[in-house]
């Protein structure tokens, strides 16, 4: 049998090319053990770790998404439910945790710093431009006793 090397399906070894994945190779079952990808039909025992939490679904989107591009096993596990949480079970846990695969740890954390760097200096940016825009605004303002 022959292995997608992207999403793990199988096929006949006559197929060239997985269905859902153009482009992407096909292998045999060890190539898949040793990126450390479960093969169809076996039991998965990858162990996965927390490399990051997340606030906001969409910055968890986010990184999901970088990390997925990089081809690093990823979910993302929901902690909280909503704001009474911290209040019935004492405990404030992250929104929500980004889990990858144990051996990609080091390289999911580095990608994630990156990432964060840089909507950081975006949340940053736009926070000056807000502030830029309202003081234009109030300097262009007719005076209250116009109104």
């Amino acid at each position: 049998m022959r292995y997608c090397l992207q999403c793990g399906s199988e096929y006949q070894e006559g197929v060239r090319e997985c269905a859902d994945c153009p482009g992407s190779m096909l292998v045999d079952a060890e190539a898949l053990r040793q990126r450390h990808i479960a093969v169809s039909g076996e039991q998965d025992t990858r162990k996965f770790v927390r490399a990051a939490t997340a606030e906001d679904p969409l910055t968890a989107d986010d990184f999901v998404a970088l990390l997925e591009k990089e081809r690093i096993p990823v979910f993302c596990r929901p902690r909280r439910t909503g704001s009474v949480d911290v209040l019935t079970t004492g405990a404030l846990e992250p929104w929500w945790e980004i889990m990858v695969g144990e051996e990609h740890l080091g390289r999911a954390i580095e990608l994630l710093a990156q990432e964060k760097a840089q909507l950081d200096d975006t949340s940053d940016e736009a926070a000056r431009a807000a502030e830029e825009e309202e003081l234009e605004t109030e300097a262009t303002a007719p005076p209250h006793s116009a109104l």
